[in-house]
């Protein structure tokens, strides 16, 4: 020990609270110049904390239906393993329902994937409608999205594009914990479901086509509702009775999205609406790729 104290290393007046803290920290760091940290972009963070908000209520849906399937599926005759491997690759509820269905029938296989089409059908009106919203999306970013795009899944987005633009950071909150949820659920009701011997005695069937049910009643306001719920309603209903399920829900959403397609109006594509809408458009532009 050399007995030089600290004080003869720094000066008496910088001992005081303040400067020692100011000499600890890097002038660099405190002005902002050559810094490391990572500032959380505000529109990216409200997104996803709007995502988690609006899924919420489709979880306390969710949870019931897909353990019924869990445990539908094991008394179906499939393994554990095979239940989960079923729900990570189609990921389609109804779809899923109508397979293990069809097996206990002992249907030929291609009567099974036909029927499985025709209720995933849908999807492919659901991701021509919601691909014009993604324009912020990435080739890959898009993939994932279809893949992950089931019924709330595109009632939602729908409505937060008509809101305030639909951005992967929203997107993606609210998909991947339906996904998430969906895929625990499962797991309960394959392992634990044969405690509940009949979830129609609990009203546990009928929660999410409650849901559903509000889910067309949100779009309450866009126009001709009326007219295009009618029409599918009705083309749906003549199908069921008639072919039978599943077509009538490919027929009845074939037959609304006709509808509202026939009574659109074309947008206005003038130079001065054009010129206005990039003006409009120009400061969201910068967070675009949220």
């Amino acid at each position: 020990m050399s007995g030089q104290t600290y004080t003869d290393e720094i000066p008496s007046g910088d001992m005081q609270p303040e400067n020692i803290e100011a000499r600890s920290i890097p002038s660099g760091i405190i002005s902002g110049e050559n810094s490391t940290k990572t500032v959380p972009n505000p529109v990216m963070a409200s997104d996803i904390k709007d995502g988690i908000k609006d899924v919420l209520p489709i979880l306390i849906a969710i949870v019931p239906f897909a353990a019924v399937f869990g445990a539908v599926a094991i008394e179906s005759g499939l393994s554990f393993g095979e239940t989960m491997v079923t729900s990570l690759s189609i990921y389609a509820a109804a779809s899923q329902y109508v397979m293990i269905d069809l097996m206990g029938q002992s249907v030929p296989v291609w009567s099974i994937v036909l029927a499985v089409f025709a209720v995933n059908f849908r999807h492919v009106l659901y991701s021509a409608s919601i691909g014009r919203t993604m324009g912020t999306f990435s080739f890959w970013q898009k993939a994932l999205a279809f893949f992950l795009l089931v019924d709330p899944q595109f009632a939602s987005s729908e409505a937060r594009a008509s809101k305030s633009g639909l951005r992967p950071a929203y997107y993606f909150s609210y998909a991947l914990m339906i996904y998430g949820t969906w895929m625990a659920a499962n797991a309960i009701g394959a392992l634990f479901g044969s405690l509940i011997s009949s979830p129609a005695t609990y009203g546990l069937d009928f929660i999410l086509p409650l849901y559903f049910t509000g889910l067309v009643a949100g779009f309450h306001k866009r126009p001709n509702f009326v007219l295009i719920l009618i029409t599918s309603a009705g083309v749906s209903l003549a199908a069921y009775l008639t072919i039978g399920s599943p077509w009538h829900i490919t027929l009845g959403g074939i037959a609304g999205l006709i509808i509202a397609a026939a009574l659109s109006k074309p947008q206005d594509t003038s130079p001065q609406d054009m010129n206005k809408h990039k003006a409009v458009s120009t400061p969201k532009e910068s967070t675009a790729n949220v």
